[in-house]
C-alpha cells in the first residue's frame, strides 16, 4: 500500500531547495534596517521645521534633499509628549530629578523649614491649560516640601529657581487668621469631624459640666476610652473644672463621635485661650485625622480580607 504524500511536502521541498526557489526565500528574509529618524529640536509645525523635514520639491538639486533619507519622522524632544498631561509630567520629572541630585545635602526638621506658600491647584491648572487631579498635584507639592527642607546656606541655585516657579507672590508671615468671636453669653463654638461623625461644641466658663446631646458624658459614651477622648483637650491643659461643655454630635459610631468631640472642643478652647495652641498641638487635639474606613472590594470579604482558599 503506497503512502499518500502530504500536501505540505512539496512546500517544504521547495523551501529546502534555494537554488530553484530563491525568490521565495528572499521574501522570508528580513530586510536590513536602513531607516533612520530625524530628531528635531522641538516638536513643532513651524515653517523652519517643515522646510528642514520636507524641502522644496522644485529644488531637486539641493544638497539638503540629497542628504535626507527617504523615510523619516519627527521625534518629540520630551517623552511626555504622548502622555495625557505632558506639561505636568515634565514638571514632576524635573523636580524629582533635582530631588535625587541633591538628596545627600543636609536638611532641616520640618518645623524649622522656611515657611512657603505654594500656588493653588486652580492656579496651576490655569497655567498649564491641562486638567490635573488633586492627587497628582499633591505629589508635586510633596517633592517641593522635601526640597524646601534643604539647609538655606547650602541651597543650590537651580533648586531655588525651580521652587520659585511654584511660589505665591504674597508673604506667608503676614497671613493672620481672624479670631473667632465669643457671643454675648460668653460662649465659643468649635466644629470637629472624624470619619463620618461631626460634632458642634459650645464652651463657656463654668464648673466642669459636660452634656452631649442632652446626656451626661457617662450616659453618652459607655467606654472609658471614649469618655477620656471626648474631654482630652481639657484634661491635657488642666482645664477640666473651669469650663462647661454643651455638644451636639451626629453620624458614625461612638469612637468617631468622641474623637470629633475632641477636635471641636480644642477649637472652642482656642477661642478663649489662644496661647494654649502649642500644648494642644503636642497633645494631638487640633489636628484633623483624615483617615476613613476603606471601602469593601468586590470578591473580598472586607476592604482587603480575602476568603479562605479551598483546594477542592
Amino acid at each position: 500500500m503506497m503512502k499518500t504524500p502530504s500536501p505540505w511536502a512539496s512546500s517544504w521541498h521547495r523551501l529546502l531547495r534555494p537554488q530553484r526557489y530563491s525568490h521565495a526565500i528572499s521574501r522570508c528574509r528580513p530586510r536590513p534596517a536602513a531607516r533612520s529618524c530625524l530628531r528635531a529640536q522641538s516638536f513643532t509645525t513651524s515653517t523652519q521645521t517643515r522646510a528642514r523635514v520636507a524641502p522644496d520639491s522644485n529644488n531637486a538639486s539641493s544638497p539638503a534633499k540629497a542628504a535626507l533619507p527617504p523615510n523619516m519622522r519627527i521625534v518629540p524632544v520630551s517623552p511626555s509628549y504622548f502622555t495625557a498631561q505632558p506639561d505636568y509630567t515634565d514638571d514632576l520629572l524635573h523636580l524629582e530629578m533635582l530631588q535625587r541630585k541633591y538628596e545627600t545635602l543636609p536638611t532641616l526638621p520640618l518645623a524649622q523649614a522656611p515657611r512657603m506658600t505654594w500656588i493653588t491647584l486652580q492656579d496651576y491648572k490655569r497655567r498649564l491649560g491641562e486638567e490635573v487631579k488633586a492627587s497628582r498635584f499633591s505629589r508635586l507639592l510633596k517633592v517641593l516640601y522635601r526640597m524646601n527642607r534643604i539647609h538655606p546656606a547650602l541651597m543650590p541655585a537651580e533648586v531655588r529657581q525651580a521652587m520659585g516657579a511654584y511660589q505665591r507672590d504674597h508673604d506667608p508671615h503676614r497671613i493672620i487668621r481672624e479670631p473667632r468671636p465669643i457671643d454675648k453669653f460668653g460662649r465659643s463654638v468649635g466644629l470637629g469631624r472624624r470619619k463620618s461623625s461631626q460634632a458642634r461644641v459650645w464652651l463657656v466658663e463654668g464648673e466642669g459640666e459636660v452634656l452631649v446631646n442632652g446626656k451626661t458624658l457617662t450616659a453618652a459614651f459607655g467606654r472609658v476610652h471614649d469618655r477620656e477622648s471626648a474631654v482630652w483637650a481639657l484634661k491635657a491643659t488642666d482645664r477640666l473644672d473651669k469650663y462647661n461643655v454643651w455638644a451636639l454630635v451626629q453620624g458614625g459610631g461612638t469612637t468617631g463621635q468622641a474623637e470629633a468631640l475632641t477636635l471641636g472642643l480644642a477649637r472652642a478652647l482656642l477661642v478663649h485661650e489662644p496661647m494654649l495652641k502649642p500644648a494642644l498641638r503636642r497633645a494631638g487635639c487640633i489636628t484633623r485625622d483624615p483617615r476613613r474606613v476603606e471601602r469593601k472590594k468586590p470578591g473580598k470579604l472586607k476592604a482587603r480580607k480575602m476568603p479562605a482558599w479551598v483546594k477542592r
